[in-house]
């Protein structure tokens, strides 16, 4: 079904907790996000950051509850539709053997690739200027999961991923943790600067 988000993700007494658990990891939370809005979730680990998001994301359903996008309740019917609208960055930015150019399209069907719009979305992540210094630029081969790379040069790659779909929300889940004080910041600053809802999941405050 058709979805349409134009002003405001609305969740509504929403309950979860996992099987295994006789606790709820999340209890009676009323939360909204408005379209365009910057979001950080605070906390420490295991007070469910993770499990929120992925009820924002429609990857989990909760156990009481609605998930609602411009009210309307997302259900089987519209997920995929909802899920369609939204990148994500996860905490391990898997990569593969290949260059970085295909590992930030994620798309081998190379002649159909504006390599602008891969310079564009590497230099919002802050990684650009570093694939220049390369002698094969963006054709440089990474490595088994990124094997010839930092941490944080993966971690930016798998944000370039991420803004090169161009889609409407980009969810981070502490998928800026590698990165350095000053990087994280010149990376914030240039994704507040994009018309997306950022949805974030941090432990720093």
């Amino acid at each position: 079904k058709d979805l349409k988000f134009n002003n405001l993700i609305k969740l509504k007494k929403i309950s979860f907790k996992y099987d295994r658990n006789n606790f709820e990891v999340i209890k009676s939370l009323d939360f909204e996000i408005k379209k365009g809005s910057s979001v950080a979730i605070i906390g420490k680990t295991g007070s469910g950051k993770t499990t929120l998001l992925d009820i924002i994301m429609g990857l989990l359903i909760p156990l009481e509850g609605n998930l609602e996008v411009d009210n309307h309740k997302i259900t089987d019917q519209n997920v995929k539709n909802w899920q369609n609208k939204i990148s994500h960055v996860p905490q391990e930015t898997f990569l593969f053997d290949n260059s970085i150019k295909n590992n930030i399209i994620f798309n081998f069907e190379n002649e159909k690739i504006d390599l602008i719009k891969i310079i564009e979305a590497a230099k919002l992540a802050e990684i650009h200027d570093f694939i220049e210094t390369l002698p094969d630029k963006y054709e440089t081969i990474v490595g088994e999961d990124g094997v010839f790379l930092s941490g944080g040069q993966r971690q930016r790659i798998g944000i370039a991923r991420a803004l090169f779909k161009n889609r409407e929300i980009l969810t981070l889940d502490e998928a800026t943790n590698a990165l350095d004080t000053l990087t994280e910041k010149r990376i914030l600053n240039n994704l507040s600067k994009k018309n997306i809802t950022i949805i974030q999941i941090t432990h720093k405050i």
